[in-house]
């Protein structure tokens, strides 16, 4: 029975109830220990019945080095299901797990977490799912991030996922997801509980209650247990006894944190056991696992027998659960643990470990015993830790990787191999995304060793983690100073590589030393990194006004580098070269055979990049919707992954397309999401350059010229003004310049994008510049400004771009009284407004349609396809090519319920009801 838990345990059964009818839900159970969130737990298996199939892990303090141990014990039930999985997540989740019999290379964080949702998802598909996961703020950090990310993306599975943690601890931030914070009971309901607990003396699971009873508190230490508990049903069933033994009118204990107060407690029942119980009970606090028969194994090597367990099992201190030959030791709490664990001395928990490691027969676990034990260097146990470390590595178990390249580094007698593990210990936790500890380890090693290679690792070790929180000019700076002339050239290459990254948020002058940089490199024949410089240089020189050899397309130079073994992630940056110098199409055909690839072969942590890539590509080519849907996906996978630079850049150029839709609204929460959270020193995020463009757009497209004239200024003049956005923004700024009658304030960023027009050398650059030109004068060669652009507009595939030079050349002809001249320019652009959904430029259009003399028609009647959300147009696309649920949910990283869910909804709008009117639909 709980005591005062009645909300809690309303809100756990809105989650069941929703889960009957098939949708999913989340809830993080917060606290201080003892609050009672274990014994909501148990609570919410009983609610959910046999109707319910349930499944539990928790996690312990102690497995943090053990990638996916909480995982594994969560979704060992369902591994039978592994088959129904799409390839890629199978193989991810088969090596997190151990179970192939070569892991290969990780699939990525991302992908495990898909495939934990994949694998959740068959679990849930012939009954309800309750996944109950307790002290989850000691989960190992792989298991914590795919189950998180799981969470973040449960929708119509049918499942609920319960997740207890201790305040403020551990790997479960739980970022965005809804959480339920435990206070303690409010007075009635304490004393309810300790009157339950005193006069009954009922043993229960959980938090509220102690397995072994008590007996009837006396009255004047009922009044300090209620003080001191302060409604915490862990101190109200455990502090009686404790306080009943001290000496009459002793208070100080009252002074101490709860949390330690409940620790002596325990203490204190330990102590009063028989030492050879108090042996094993050591042993088995520092066994991570549980496994029994290990712990005995270990304990009678120290003199403690197998009959020394019953007086702990007496004090309701342990419990033995499982079949014999696989029974596990569970503690009465957490806290029983952590207080035989700090009451024995150093050299007791390293006989401890030794025996367990002696015990043991699987390697990580007796490596890692072995190692907690040593006291001294040991070179043999030193290379056992790093072989351990690179299988972590190998399962996607980053965080325990660098921990054991870390123990190993301690371990380690020469100097050097100390240094060098220390250096792979940093790059494992840039990995795992624990940047500070990075960068310590990072500063460790670099104390250590005058070796410039060392030091060069170390310094792209502290660039990324400087990069990754967004200070762009440290990154920048710790990478071109580290490239120093005896760094092999092809290293040396991929370090100016980012760099560059680094550089172009910082400005030009930056970015042209590093290309000089680059151009200086001598790589060896066959290197993969050769002809991406060579693109890189022949892309961008061109931007800063320099010579640049010309430029080769995408396809021959990705063809090249992967001749020479270049890997798909290496091509990334060709999307970014051919964007800047204008190459669209080629971007588009690189970029969506790079997502597509990744798809195939689970490398999904890189379609947030690639998408981007991608969404720009389709926006410029006039597919505003499908650059919506692209965007919106990546998004998401960005968010799931903490791409906090993608999250910025695909938020903005979200903003930019709600700018065209004129949906205010939407563009300006984008911008927020986009601009949340400066880097240091104030660095604007990296989506600032779109952010400012979809801003100046919503201006332009509403009348307010001059707002827009003030966002695009600084803009096309600023330190950003050779990104990709604010060159292309740079018509917009002539328009609104015009606009106001200040052409000169656009005259600078005018000149230097007809230099970069012209060596693009495509029609549509040309068609724009020309359309500058028309605007800026002298008046009397504007017409024929205006019909060279829309006759280099005619094969270009950009409709809006075209629709809007029709537009000013219409209104340039209205104002010279060319009524008649005007209508068609103006109809035409009316047409292309319209089917693009630009509702702005569209009244724009209509307004001055109208204003020569003609009615404007009606705006046609949305599409069937415009009432769908973005990823209801994926999931309606895939379907209409006669997909099924499950490839449409392997496609798109959801589960089919979800896909099926979303089908459901889609049908009635579109006014179908079967995947063939979908085909014929569109």
């Amino acid at each position: 029975m709980l005591f005062g838990r009645g909300a809690e345990q309303a809100a756990i059964g809105r989650l069941l109830d929703e889960a009957r009818g098939g949708r999913s839900g989340v809830l993080v159970l917060r606290g201080e220990p003892g609050i009672g969130k274990t014994a909501l737990l148990e609570h919410a298996a009983a609610a959910a019945g046999p109707e319910f199939r349930v499944i539990r892990a928790t996690g312990v303090e102690y497995e943090a080095e053990l990638p996916f141990a909480g995982l594994t014990l969560l979704l060992a039930p369902g591994l039978d299901r592994l088959p129904a999985l799409p390839g890629p997540q199978r193989r991810a989740l088969e090596g997190a797990f151990g179970l192939a019999e070569e892991s290969g290379p990780a699939g990525g964080r991302l992908l495990t977490g898909l495939a934990t949702l994949g694998l959740l998802a068959e679990l849930a598909s012939e009954k309800p799912l309750l996944c109950l996961v307790d002290d989850a703020q000691w989960l190992d950090g792989s298991s914590a991030e795919a189950l998180l990310l799981a969470a973040r993306r449960l929708q119509a599975e049918g499942i609920v996922l319960l997740l207890a943690a201790r305040d403020d601890e551990g790997a479960i931030p739980a970022a965005g997801l809804p959480e339920l914070r435990l206070a303690g009971l409010d007075e009635p309901a304490a004393a309810e509980l300790l009157s339950a607990q005193a006069g009954f003396g009922a043993p229960a699971a959980g938090d509220d209650v102690p397995a072994d009873g008590a007996g009837r508190v006396p009255p004047d230490v009922r009044r300090r247990v209620l003080a001191e508990a302060r409604g915490n049903p862990l101190a109200l069933t455990e502090l009686p006894a404790a306080l009943a033994a001290e000496p009459a009118g002793s208070a100080g204990s009252g002074r101490l944190p709860l949390t330690s107060r409940l620790r002596l407690a325990f203490h204190g029942r330990v102590s009063g056991l028989p030492a050879a119980t108090q042996t094993l009970l050591l042993v088995a606090a520092a066994e991570e696992a549980g496994d029994l028969a290990a712990v005995l194994r270990a304990a009678a090597a120290l003199g403690a027998g197998p009959d020394a367990l019953a007086p702990a099992e007496r004090a309701g201190l342990v419990r033995i659960t499982g079949p014999e030959g696989a029974a596990v030791l569970a503690f009465r709490h957490p806290l029983v643990r952590a207080a035989i664990l700090h009451r024995a001395p150093l050299r007791q928990r390293s006989a401890a470990h030794r025996a367990l490691g002696e015990a043991l027969e699987d390697g990580d676990r007796r490596t890692w015993h072995l190692a907690l034990a040593a006291t001294a260097p040991d070179a043999a146990l030193a290379d056992a830790l790093e072989r351990t470390a690179e299988r972590a590595e190998a399962r996607g178990g980053h965080g325990a990787a660098s921990a054991a390249y870390e123990r190993a580094a301690r371990l380690t007698p020469d100097r050097d191999g100390a240094t060098r593990r220390l250096v792979l210990a940093a790059e494992a936790a840039t990995e795992e995304g624990r940047l500070e500890h990075a960068e310590a380890l990072a500063e460790r090693a670099g104390a250590r060793t005058d070796d410039p290679f060392a030091h060069a690792m170390i310094a792209h070790v502290r660039a990324t983690a400087h990069f990754w929180r967004g200070d762009h000019p440290t990154a920048y700076r710790l990478l071109l100073d580290a490239c120093t002339p005896g760094i092999e050239a092809s290293h040396a290459a991929r370090m100016l590589f980012q760099a560059f990254h680094a550089a172009w948020y910082v400005g030009e002058e930056p970015v042209g030393a590093v290309l000089d940089r680059l151009a200086a490199l001598r790589l060896p024949a066959g290197e993969p990194a050769a002809p991406l410089v060579r693109h890189l240089l022949a892309g961008t020189l061109p931007l800063l006004g320099r010579p640049a050899p010309p430029l080769p397309s995408a396809r021959e130079t990705a063809a090249e580098a992967r001749r020479a073994g270049a890997v798909p992630s290496d091509l990334v940056q060709l999307c970014g070269a051919t964007l800047i110098l204008g190459r669209d199409d080629e971007t588009y055909e690189l970029a969506a055979g790079l997502a597509t690839e990744a798809r195939a072969k689970g490398a999904v942590g890189m379609l947030p990049t690639v998408q981007f890539f991608l969404a720009e590509a389709e926006l410029f080519h006039g597919r505003h919707r499908d650059a919506e849907v692209t965007a919106t996906e990546a998004l998401a996978l960005a968010e799931d992954t903490g791409q906090r630079q993608w999250v910025s850049q695909l938020a903005s150029l979200l903003a930019y397309l709600a700018a065209l839709r004129g949906d205010a609204d939407s563009c300006a929460a984008l911008v927020r999401r986009a601009l949340a959270g400066a880097g240091p020193g104030g660095a604007p995020p990296a989506g600032e350059p779109w952010a400012q463009w979809a801003l100046a757009l919503l201006d332009l497209g509403q009348g307010r010229a001059a707002d827009a004239a003030d966002r695009l200024g600084p803009l096309t003049t600023g330190r950003h003004r050779h990104h990709v956005g604010a060159t292309r923004a740079v018509p917009d700024l002539v328009e609104a310049a015009v606009r106001l009658g200040t052409p000169e304030l656009a005259a600078e960023p005018y000149e230097r994008f007809a230099r970069w027009a012209a060596a693009t050398g495509q029609p549509w650059a040309h068609a724009l510049r020309l359309r500058c030109q028309a605007l800026l004068g002298p008046d009397e060669l504007a017409e024929s400004g205006y019909l060279a652009a829309l006759d280099l507009h005619r094969d270009s595939g950009r409709p809006f771009e075209q629709g809007r030079t029709a537009l000013l050349y219409g209104e340039w002809l209205r104002r010279e009284r060319r009524r008649t001249d005007a209508r068609p320019h103006l109809r035409a652009a009316l047409e292309a407004f319209d089917l693009l959904g630009a509702r702005p430029w569209a009244e724009r259009a209509r307004t001055e349609l109208t204003a020569t003399g003609t009615p404007a028609p009606a705006g046609p009647a949305a599409g069937p396809l415009a009432v769908l959300t973005p990823q209801e147009l994926q999931i309606v696309r895939l379907a209409a090519q006669g997909r099924s649920n499950r490839d449409i949910a392997a496609q798109l990283f959801l589960s089919p319920r979800t896909v099926g869910h979303h089908l459901y909804k889609a049908y009635p709008k579109l006014g179908v009801a079967s995947r063939g009117e979908l085909a014929d639909l569109l």
